[in-house]
This record gives C-alpha cells, sequence and structure tokens, in this order.
C-alpha cells in the first residue's frame, strides 16, 4: 500500500463533496501513526479541546494537569477566581511543576528547585539565587507561559494556538440553544475512566450517527427511538441530534430522576446528544448530563472520562437514586 500524504489536499478531496456525494476518511487515518501525529499538531494543538468540567476547579487552590496535544498543561484559579492555563514547566530548567492533579496553598512549586509561582503565573520565589546575584535577571520576565483557557456551561476547554478564534465563537450558536438548561450551574456526582481500544474519531462518529442502534443498543432504542431522532445543529464546530420525546414506556432509566426547573416545553421532553469538535460527546436530559471526554492516547487506543452532572437543584440525591442511570450509561458504553 501506497504511503498517503496526509497534508496533500488529494487525501480529502472525497471528504469535500456534497454530502450526498462525499466519501469518508481513508481508513489509514484510524490507524496510521504519521496520521495521528499530524493530527495532534494540526487538530488538537489548534483547536479548543475539552479539558474537563468545570466544578473539578471550581476555586482557588485546585491544580489540574492535563495533556493537550503535545502539551503538559496546568489550570487553576487565582485568588479573584479568574480562570488561569500555563504550560506544566518552571521557566528555570523546564521541570514538570506538577504530575497530577492536586490542591495547592496558592503558589505553584516547582519540585526541582522550588521556584515559586502566583496563581496568576508571576514567578514570586527564587530560593538562593542572591547568592551569586545577577543585576540583568528581572523575575517579570519569567512568569509561567500561558495558555488559553475557557468555561462554557459545564465544560472546561483549552486552547494552546494564539490564533484559533475564541471559544465563544468556535461554539458557534450551541449556547443560545442549550442556554434553557444552565448548565454552568450543574454539579458533577459521578466520574469514571475507561481505556477503549479504538481511535478517537471512530468513537465520536458512532456517537453522531443512529443508524446501529436498533441492532447495537436494543434497551436504550427503548427510551432513545431511532423514529424520535431530528437533526440538532447550526453554526458551530458541533454536529448534534435530538431525541424528541424520550420515551419511558419500556423504560424508565432517563427519567428516575427530577429535572431541572424551568425548562421549556422542548427541553422537559427531549434529549440532545451533541459532539463539539474535537473531543467531547454530550447527552443532554431534563434531569441528568453525561459528559464523555476522548483523550486520543494512540492511534488505536483512547481514554474516555465519563462524567455525570445534574442540576443544582436536585444535585444533592443519594447515590442510590442515581445508580439506575448511571449504570444504564456504562451498559450502553460497553455495548
Amino acid at each position: 500500500m501506497d504511503r498517503v500524504e496526509w497534508t496533500d489536499e488529494a487525501a480529502w478531496s472525497g471528504t469535500r463533496r456534497p454530502l450526498t456525494e462525499s466519501t469518508g476518511f481513508d481508513p489509514a487515518a484510524y490507524t496510521d501513526p504519521d496520521f495521528f501525529e499530524v493530527e495532534r499538531q494540526r487538530v488538537f494543538e489548534r483547536a479548543w479541546v475539552c479539558i474537563g468540567v468545570a466544578d473539578e476547579v471550581a476555586g482557588p487552590g485546585r491544580l489540574l494537569v492535563r495533556s493537550v496535544g503535545g502539551r503538559s498543561i496546568i489550570v487553576t484559579r487565582d485568588a479573584d477566581g479568574e480562570l488561569r492555563g500555563f504550560v506544566n514547566a518552571c521557566r528555570h530548567r523546564g521541570t514538570e511543576l506538577a504530575a497530577d492533579d492536586c490542591d495547592i496553598r496558592g503558589t505553584i512549586r516547582c519540585p526541582y528547585h522550588r521556584w515559586g509561582y502566583s496563581l496568576d503565573g508571576g514567578l514570586i520565589a527564587t530560593p538562593r539565587f542572591d547568592d551569586v546575584p545577577r543585576a540583568d535577571f528581572d523575575p517579570a520576565e519569567f512568569s509561567l507561559v500561558s495558555v488559553r483557557v475557557d468555561v462554557w456551561g459545564a465544560l472546561l476547554f483549552a486552547c494552546l494556538s494564539p490564533d484559533t478564534v475564541p471559544l465563544e465563537t468556535w461554539l458557534g450558536d450551541l449556547p443560545d440553544r442549550m442556554a434553557g438548561y444552565d448548565l454552568g450551574s450543574w454539579v458533577s456526582r459521578d466520574q469514571q475512566q475507561l481505556d477503549i481500544a479504538a481511535n478517537w474519531k471512530l468513537i465520536s462518529e458512532n456517537f453522531q450517527e443512529y443508524y446501529h442502534l436498533t441492532w447495537v443498543h436494543p434497551e436504550l432504542a427503548k427510551v432513545s427511538r431511532v423514529a424520535d431522532h431530528y437533526r440538532y445543529q447550526g453554526p458551530g464546530m458541533y454536529c448534534g441530534q435530538t431525541t424528541t420525546p424520550v420515551s419511558g414506556d419500556e423504560r424508565d432509566d432517563w427519567l428516575a430522576l427530577p429535572s431541572a426547573p424551568d425548562l421549556d416545553a422542548s427541553d422537559s421532553v427531549s434529549g440532545r446528544f451533541v459532539a463539539i469538535f474535537p473531543n467531547v460527546i454530550l447527552s443532554v436530559l431534563p434531569n441528568h448530563l453525561w459528559v464523555m471526554r476522548l483523550d486520543p492516547i494512540a492511534p488505536g487506543l483512547t481514554r474516555e472520562t465519563c462524567t455525570m452532572l445534574l442540576p443544582a437543584e436536585t444535585g444533592a440525591v443519594t447515590d442510590d437514586a442515581i445508580a439506575p442511570t448511571r449504570a444504564f450509561w456504562l451498559e450502553v458504553n460497553q455495548e
């Protein structure tokens, strides 16, 4: 088989035709290590990438460590509650500042030489550095390297490229379409991580089509019937579908929890299923939100972080109350 030159337009000409004439990707795009590297540089190091849910870093003192493309970044909030993102490297010798999510006491410290940074990234401590003074050393020139971070609803995003449009432009009309849910107030109740032996694009593509639903997910099809699926899409880097109404006559897993208050006539009876490019999948129901964040590890391996969120008004329900809905989603995911 000839090697594909992934940056040549010829490799993509079929995908750019009108919808009824277009083709899918070359199959090698799901397996080729060369493509995986191009994709990492040209997609994940340029896009707004979902890196978690917003309440994982609700206030100052929490530090998140995430991988975006080929870079490790850290995310926290400063003393005023403003979200901050930085490259996960000390400005002295490039040492990794943190290996895992952790709590800090107002200072980000390098484990190597204990240089310290404020929560807004400024260099505030250089132990013993004055033993051999340098007249030309200005701490203001050695702040942590900033990374763009932002929040929409319950989701936390990062973008390595300064040239990419703002997150609100990236999302298009999606925030307006989902404004009635007030997702920014929803709270996390459960999170699980799974390693899936599949390319990340296959997982997202599978989610975005319901052709397979009847045969692969027969139980899901009882509450999200194929005949009730409709397109849910507008301008923005997302692709979606909706089920109206969500059915509870054969299975009531999705209806067991109390709904969010003040939903309109459509949101109160619908399921919204949205894939935001490149790496996050949302299932928004009247009473819960199921988030699947996809982190590509290798061409044939994806780490999937599943988070279940509830409306703030119902977020204190017992674990027993959420168990059937959580179990149902995990069953569908295994299928």
